[in-house]
């Protein structure tokens, strides 16, 4: 079973992987249920939250659809901000990817840089409050995704609940995958912003692998096994750095599989399967060593920022994935489908899935961009 905002992702790599998933998320874009062996919908959990009653009712029907016992659950985006919700969801089913704790321990702002700051690794300056002078510092909810959580403080702030901020800091924002289990692998991406009005920081995308320097590499896996082993890190999590000279500034540990399944899975699922096995006490290396074969990709989400849309008729093209069914009205700023590309290189990737971006805004809106 697999349950999130959108868990198109996690669903093709399971099917690539060999299983048949069992899909529940807020989204119901028409590839995501062609993937699914069975599929739910919760509305309203997308701006809402998920919560235990209607999601375990969701779960219940599409394990109850299928021909033996699932084998456990996946959780995606959607839950970093309900560690007791994990818990309660953890009773019931055998969770596939990191426990309970290790979401309440990566989440928490006060644990989570109070063990940076006992391990030595660079982070910027958090506070549960902002100084007097706000500026230059950024306010972000606790349990965050998708970068829409984060604003710039303006000169006056105060504290919020279940907000904190942060010194803002300059440099290349670097995202780490993990796989952590008895053994532990890595890859790396380079993310950017798709901005929105008060909102900088939204995710746009991101391409990889990308080379890093030697020593920067070596520092950035240092510090992946060194905060992994303390949180219970386990399977397929990410990790969000911000680089310049050569400083590697922590940001945040997401405790789940991120939006880098698109880069770095390949066309045997190998992710998933190392997810599984590293959550199941299985050292996955040798899995990724045999037969992890990615190659260099860029994905990237195309948002309604023009104006709300009503999908229309169109041909999808086959460089795109999360599409919604014709008909669908998606809210101004909304995302509205996932772009990808394939190069010899990230950054040619990263080139590409820029232009498709483009190419399906002008398709879906009738008139260029201006």
């Amino acid at each position: 079973m697999i349950a999130g905002f959108s868990s198109r992702a996690l669903a093709a790599s399971a099917r690539r992987a060999g299983y048949q998933p069992l899909v529940v998320d807020t989204f119901g874009d028409e590839d995501t249920r062609t993937l699914a062996a069975a599929y739910e919908i919760v509305p309203g959990a997308l701006h809402k939250g998920f919560r235990f009653k209607s999601l375990t009712a969701a779960l219940d029907r599409v394990a109850g659809s299928a021909d033996t016992a699932p084998i456990g659950l996946v959780l995606g985006a959607g839950f970093e901000d309900a560690p007791d919700l994990v818990a309660r969801l953890a009773e019931r089913y055998a969770l596939i990817g990191c426990p309970p704790e290790a979401v309440r321990a990566a989440k928490d702002p006060q644990r989570f840089f109070a063990l940076l700051a006992e391990l030595g690794i660079a982070h910027p300056e958090t506070r549960e409050a902002p100084p007097t002078d706000a500026r230059g510092w950024l306010t972000k909810r606790i349990g965050g995704s998708g970068g829409t959580h984060i604003a710039r403080c303006k000169q006056t702030a105060r504290a919020l609940p279940g907000r904190y901020v942060q010194l803002e800091i300059t440099g290349a924002a670097i995202s780490m995958t993990g796989i952590i289990g008895k053994g532990a692998a890595f890859a790396f991406a380079e993310t950017w912003a798709a901005p929105m009005p008060r909102r900088p920081f939204r995710h746009g995308g991101l391409a990889g692998s990308i080379d890093l320097d030697a020593d920067l590499e070596a520092r950035l896996i240092e510090i992946g096994l060194d905060v992994g082993r303390p949180l219970g890190l386990k399977g397929l999590v990410s990790f969000d750095f911000i680089v310049n000279a050569d400083m590697a500034h922590l940001i945040e540990v997401n405790p789940r599989p991120g939006a880098a399944l698109d880069v770095f899975d390949d066309a045997s699922g190998t992710l998933f399967k190392a997810h599984v096995a590293a959550t199941s006490g299985v050292d996955p290396t040798p899995l990724l060593t045999a037969s992890w074969r990615p190659q260099p990709r860029a994905a990237a989400y195309l948002y309604a920022d023009r104006a709300a849309l009503t999908v229309p008729e169109i041909g999808w093209p086959e460089w795109t994935s999360d599409r919604p069914k014709a008909g669908h009205s998606i809210g101004r700023n909304d995302p509205i489908a996932t772009v990808h590309a394939v190069a010899a290189s990230a950054d040619a990737a990263a080139m590409l899935v820029t232009q498709r971006l483009g190419e399906l805004d002008h398709l879906l809106y009738g008139r260029p961009k201006n």
